[in-house]
């Protein structure tokens, strides 16, 4: 299957699970993304990869309005039930790719993505799209897991990442993301890092990671080197590990 695919058959299967994911819904970078915004009531934001709305749905009530795009309509038809329970109004779901964007230039005054750019094929692409949409002055707000800049560090990441996950791509390392953003001619700088708590269960359960891939993620875990099992807090009794996320801010 292609990647669009590939992304659909993950996603439409788990919609639900991301709907109620603690770490979506509640973890400290979305307080703090929605802080960078200073969203000051007349602003137009797009959400890329929105999923089941979290991103969009926070940042909503300082908007004037927040559209939101996911590839996978069971995805946006969570999204669609949070904004009806939350009573929210000033927020539409669309589908839509963030590499090739239905937009014309200049249309938003905030871009946001959260936690979605490791799918991203072409990430380059979906970073210059974000800044076509941008209006002068704007600014974009990326979040995502991000790769340790030691080559042994980034492998076990990505490796781990890619066996719970079909549909993963890569998490790329804060300087990679900034030559993107430069190269696209926005200057991004990191304005938070947190490490994300993951418990081994919750993580697989909320992707249906096959079995046999969970038993080669626990033998990772248990044969990790030291220094891998310090960078990512790695435990094993419970499993569990921490995730490092950053938020950049590109102007």
């Amino acid at each position: 299957m292609d990647r669009v695919e590939s992304i659909q058959h993950q996603f439409s299967t788990n919609a639900g699970s991301y709907r109620t994911s603690k770490y979506h819904s509640k973890a400290p970078d979305l307080d703090a993304l929605r802080e960078a915004a200073q969203l000051k009531g007349s602003e137009r934001v797009l959400d890329l990869g929105t999923g089941t709305g979290h991103t969009a749905l926070a940042v909503a009530p300082g908007a004037e309005h927040v559209v939101g795009i996911d590839l996978t309509t069971q995805m946006l038809e969570q999204a669609h039930q949070l904004a009806q329970e939350r009573q929210i109004t000033n927020v539409t779901f669309e589908e839509g790719d963030a590499q090739q964007l239905a937009y014309a230039d200049d249309s938003f005054d905030v871009v946001t993505c959260r936690v979605c750019a490791h799918h991203f094929a072409d990430p380059a692409a979906a970073v210059r799209e974000a800044t076509r949409v941008l209006r002068p002055g704007g600014c974009v707000l990326w979040v995502d897991s991000v790769a340790p800049e030691d080559p042994a560090q980034d492998t076990f990441l990505n490796s781990i990442e890619l066996l719970r996950d079909p549909s993963h791509v890569r998490d790329f390392s804060i300087s990679q993301w900034q030559a993107m953003f430069a190269e696209a001619g926005l200057a991004a700088e990191p304005v938070g890092q947190w490490p994300i708590e993951l418990p081994f269960d919750d993580w697989t359960d909320r992707m249906s990671t096959a079995s046999e891939a969970r038993v080669m993620l626990r033998h990772m875990f248990d044969h990790a080197t030291e220094a891998i099992r310090d960078v990512f807090h790695i435990r094993t009794s419970p499993y569990a590990f921490d995730i490092p996320i950053a938020m950049l801010r590109a102007t």
